[in-house]
């Protein structure tokens, strides 16, 4: 009885009987994405991207001798399809956690559910700041910059390098839309904005939208949409003849939709939290692309590719930090401890255990065909009234073995 207890204890401190997805060898978590439906022609690239990162980690031994599986279902961006994915991998899959579970809507539909059963949220791919509320959501840890951080960013830039210029908003009706105007409206005198414009999910037009930003004599459009509307917009822009100076949100950017669209000498300015894959020289982006070439050569190459293998590479520094010994509560708590490094991002994060945000801020960029050219420097800022205050710290390099140290 004594050799059989001890048996159980030693199983137990390894995780392997009491904690659902861990093993002796393997750790699996699973995610809901959008790999058909409108979002996906920009966004079904995010998850085999977080994925190649993981076969590349598991070729170099793994985490702590752990391989990671990653099992992603599809949702269609559509909430009502969320609801029905991620119960079946938690339930059915018996997944550890759920990892960059993509989009405002979808995610928020089962963040609550996540955190009744204690399964690590780690990661949601959407600013929203909802994620950050460690009371209500103990479970759950954002990781890209907030929506509210983004737009006083953003608005910070914007009102800065077009002093009194009219500016117009628009806005996809939904929580990411209101999200980034919420930020807008922190840093953007009231004055400035003349019009105020919203569209909901599936409209296959922008045409009045543009035609009152045209009536509104703007000189700047401010947008919060999704890729597939920001081309549409630039689109009804050169239909219609209106040379308003556009600035799209970092979700926004499609590199290749927007390049596919008529040329114009006026870039579109936006913002980024990463690394673009334009920054050559960067060590990150000569590791991404040396993971993408072995472990997803069909996938583009883009910054959805980027963003997906970045969530992958904080994900793993994670399990990295907390040792071999792991169990759901026992990541949380790493995360709270803090430490974790930006990895390939531009800004520090924000974790503790009184904050589960993400990025804490971005760096501005134009874009002229595909390539982003930053500019400036990163910036940070909170999700309230503080200021809006340039990251002076160098970023660290990509590790030479392409694996965040223990």
């Amino acid at each position: 009885m004594a050799a059989l207890l001890l048996v159980a204890a030693g199983c137990g401190s390894d995780g392997e009987s009491s904690t659902p997805g861990v093993t002796s060898t393997t750790i699996t978590i699973g995610s809901h994405q959008p790999l058909t439906g409108t979002t996906s022609a920009a966004y079904s690239g995010v998850a085999p991207a977080a994925k190649a990162y993981f076969d590349f980690v598991n070729d170099h031994g793994g985490v702590h001798g752990r391989r990671i599986i990653y099992a992603y279902r599809d949702d269609a961006y559509t909430p009502s399809n969320a609801v029905q994915v991620v119960p079946k991998l938690v339930e059915q899959d018996k997944v550890f956690a759920i990892f960059n579970g993509l989009g405002t809507g979808p995610h928020s539909a089962v963040v609550n559910y996540l955190n009744k059963h204690k399964v690590p949220d780690l990661f949601p791919a959407s600013g929203c700041p909802c994620w950050n509320d460690p009371g209500k959501l103990p479970y759950t840890f954002g990781w890209q910059t907030d929506l509210t951080r983004e737009g006083k960013i953003l608005g910070f830039y914007m009102k800065r390098k077009f002093p009194g210029k009219r500016i117009a908003y628009l806005y996809q009706d939904d929580g990411y839309g209101r999200g980034g105007v919420k930020g807008l409206d922190l840093v953007v005198p009231s004055s400035l904005v003349v019009t105020r414009q919203k569209h909901p999910i599936g409209v296959h037009n922008l045409d009045s939208q543009v035609q009152a930003i045209i009536r509104a004599k703007a000189d700047v459009i401010i947008a919060f949409t999704q890729p597939a509307y920001a081309a549409l917009l630039r689109l009804t822009q050169l239909r219609l003849g209106n040379n308003a100076q556009l600035a799209v949100s970092f979700g926004g950017i499609d590199q290749d939709a927007l390049a596919a669209l008529p040329s114009t000498s006026s870039p579109i300015i936006t913002d980024t939290f990463l690394t673009p894959i334009s920054e050559t020289s960067s060590s990150w982006n000569r590791l991404m692309k040396r993971v993408h070439d072995k472990y997803a050569p069909t996938q583009p190459f883009d910054q959805w590719f980027v963003y997906g293998m970045s969530a992958a590479y904080t994900f793993v520094e994670a399990l990295q930090r907390n040792g071999r010994n792991l169990t759901r509560e026992s990541l949380t708590t790493t995360l709270e401890k803090g430490g974790i490094s930006p990895g390939p991002g531009l800004t520090p994060f924000d974790f503790s255990t009184t904050q589960h945000g993400g990025y804490t801020g971005a760096q501005i960029a134009s874009i002229q065909g595909t390539a982003y050219t930053l500019q400036g420097q990163p910036l940070t800022t909170d999700g309230g009234n503080g200021p809006v205050v340039p990251v002076t710290a160098p970023l660290p390099p990509a590790p030479s073995d392409g694996v965040p140290a223990p």
